[in-house]
């Protein structure tokens, strides 16, 4: 049976870095300091003592379900450590993934007090932590922290920009342009040089680009391949290596990535 040492941490830990971001297919990408300000930042030891008197860990393995699309909310959920993927599912079994959110976010909108139902999934990508702060108790603390109260509504207003940034891409541009989006996005955000390009150094697997990109699997593959025919990019160790960024960039219809 699969083990995982149980995280606990201390109130310092959750003073999360200022870049602290999700992981969108969106035209602003999350660079350092920039995107989601985390949730805590700026709250006092004390502060940050009262949000974990009031909240309850969870420990979730990799695809483990934190919370379902039309169930019930109740609260919020700060991504402590680990990865988060919030998408829906419709009723073929197609997906399409809003963001992976990483620690120092919170998942659980648009509801945070907890009176409507989910409008998304959530699943962790890995494994992760997560402290829920229920309805009830969050509507306590923004009354008596006012750091946590502007938090909350800069990242309200933080998850707004992508959900429209996100309809904008599925309305405006075809699946092509949108892998070659996400290819550039993620050549920014975990980029590595090497000799002949730059390695994208966290792994997605294709179905994983493919719920960001609203494809199947399949055509992610054949576009992948194709494009390593081409001398774009290259597959190697599991890892997709960006060989012509320029050509992505004109295959999506915009600038270079820096």
């Amino acid at each position: 049976m699969q083990t995982m040492a149980p995280i606990r941490p201390s109130q310092a830990s959750m003073r999360f870095p200022a870049q602290a971001n999700a992981l969108l297919l969106s035209e602003a990408a999350p660079r350092a300091g920039t995107g989601q300000r985390p949730l805590l930042d700026g709250l006092t030891e004390r502060e940050i003592a009262l949000v974990m008197e009031k909240g309850r860990r969870r420990v979730l393995y990799r695809g483990a379900t934190l919370f379902t699309q039309e169930t019930p909310n109740d609260g919020i959920w700060i991504v402590e450590s680990g990865r988060i993927r919030v998408f829906y599912a419709a009723p073929s079994g197609r997906e399409i993934t809003l963001a992976y959110w990483y620690p120092g976010n919170f998942v659980g909108g648009p509801d945070v007090f907890g009176t409507g139902l989910h409008k998304w999934s959530g699943m962790a990508a890995s494994n992760s932590s997560v402290l829920h702060l229920p309805g009830n108790a969050l509507r306590q603390l923004v009354t008596q922290i006012p750091a946590l109260a502007i938090g909350v509504i800069d990242g309200l207003t933080f998850k707004g920009r992508c959900y429209s940034t996100l309809a904008q891409m599925l309305g405006t541009r075809s699946i092509t342009e949108r892998l070659a989006h996400l290819l550039i996005h993620l050549c920014d955000l975990y980029g590595v040089p090497e000799d002949d390009g730059t390695a994208i150094a966290t792994t997605f697997t294709h179905a994983d680009l493919a719920h960001m990109v609203g494809a199947t699997r399949q055509w992610v593959t054949i576009s992948l391949k194709r494009l390593s025919e081409q001398g774009v990019v290259a597959t190697r160790r599991a890892q997709i290596v960006v060989l012509r960024p320029a050509v992505l960039a004109q295959m999506r219809g915009g600038e270079d990535c820096a």
